[in-house]
């Protein structure tokens, strides 16, 4: 696979075109032109999930980076996979309309660099490479299909910065829509690069790849009326497969000896700390770095496992989109929270595409990512 560091920068730019015109892409058309050959310290990273479809663009700042723009759609790549092992029709066509829009963004802002990826649906697939081919031909983004390693590395890159120094370990949790990424990161070199300027990847000691996320565990133990025997069923297999992985008894002693805590990367946790803060609405600024409780976590997931879809849906945080795909998040993050006991977690509302950006970027140091303009802070955050 390219590395992050040097992915996009030989690449024409996306078309943008509208998906509906089924022009076919001619490389440099739509990028080679007068105005996308102005210098611009604009870089974008992509990334198609199982459930959404992300885009963000930052503005290299010398040691820092300042986003000004990004995109969020739900896509449901994934929908049904997990019994067909394809991706639909619907949801392949939804996911290109989202890809037009973020190549037009990308050609709107004279992106000098970017790097597209995509998760866990391509991954597994099996029309996954006819889908890429369409999605060149389509909008003239070329999908580089990562693996659960270097997904994991992206994501902890991203918010590396939101480590507490003073521990030993920390995990970094990235729930997805049809994996979950588990990341051990060594601390103490972490503070030992940190001094010497040694920042190029992360000192990531282990990780693992749950074959299970919001869309896939949903899809395993559909919703019943039951509902605390439906989020039991939930956390019962979020056990089996962390014991599948053999990951189950990686650094608990140092955990449970108060030397580890957790981050959390994804929208689950995003949401659940958007609905402990009472929020009439999701809010980044608010959200993302903030510790939280991981008790107040934990009773906020169970909760959400309690209720009705309805009563999930009335969450201003949630929303009928995501509100049948949170209870599966839910019972990750408790279950995790159970086997790698730590009293807080760090709320990340950064992972993957940040880590793409610091890549592009090629700094000798971690640039630090700053407030999100008002227009795009108020974006929601999906449900992954």
């Amino acid at each position: 696979m390219p590395d992050a560091q040097n992915a996009g920068s030989e690449q024409a730019a996306p078309n943008g075109r509208s998906p509906r015109r089924r022009s076919r892409h001619k490389r440099g058309s739509g990028g080679g032109g007068r105005q996308n050959s102005r210098k611009s310290n604009n870089f974008a990273a992509v990334d198609l999930g199982t459930n959404n479809c992300r885009l963000l663009i930052a503005r290299d700042a010398g040691e820092s980076f300042r986003i000004v723009d990004s995109y969020s759609r739900v896509v449901r790549l994934g929908q049904g996979l997990a019994a067909s092992g394809a991706l639909s029709d619907e949801s392949m066509d939804a996911a290109i309309d989202a890809l037009a829009v973020c190549a037009s963004k990308m050609k709107a802002k004279r992106v000098k660099r970017w790097r597209c990826v995509a998760t866990e649906a391509c991954r597994r697939a099996s029309n996954g490479e006819a889908f890429l081919r369409r999605v060149k031909d389509e909008t003239g983004i070329s999908l580089e299909v990562i693996s659960p390693r270097v997904e994991s590395r992206l994501a902890v890159m991203g918010c590396v910065n939101l480590v507490d120094p003073t521990k030993d370990v920390a995990l970094v949790i990235d729930i997805g829509g049809g994996s979950t990424e588990l990341s051990w990161v060594d601390v103490r070199k972490l503070r030992d690069d940190q001094a010497n300027h040694r920042l190029h990847r992360p000192p990531i000691s282990a990780w693992a790849s749950l074959p299970i996320g919001v869309v896939t565990l949903s899809e395993l133990v559909p919703e019943i009326d039951d509902k605390n025997l439906w989020y039991n069923q939930l956390r019962d297999v979020v056990r089996e497969k962390i014991v599948e992985q053999g990951c189950e008894t990686r650094f608990t002693n140092l955990f449970q000896q108060g030397r580890g805590h957790l981050i959390g990367t994804s929208g689950t946790i995003t949401s659940l700390a958007g609905i402990h803060l009472k929020l009439p609405y999701y809010q980044r600024a608010k959200v993302d770095g903030l510790w939280l409780r991981s008790a107040d976590a934990v009773n906020v997931a169970r909760d959400m496992g309690s209720r009705t879809f309805e009563d999930r849906a009335k969450e201003p945080c949630i929303g009928k989109d995501r509100a049948n795909l949170l209870v599966a998040g839910c019972a990750i993050i408790d279950v995790l929270c159970e086997m790698w006991p730590s009293k807080m977690i760090r709320v990340a509302d950064r992972g993957l595409r940040e880590g793409i950006l610091i890549g592009l970027m090629q700094k000798g140091q971690r640039p630090k990512i700053q407030t999100l303009p008002e227009a795009v802070e108020a974006e929601v955050s999906d449900g992954t």
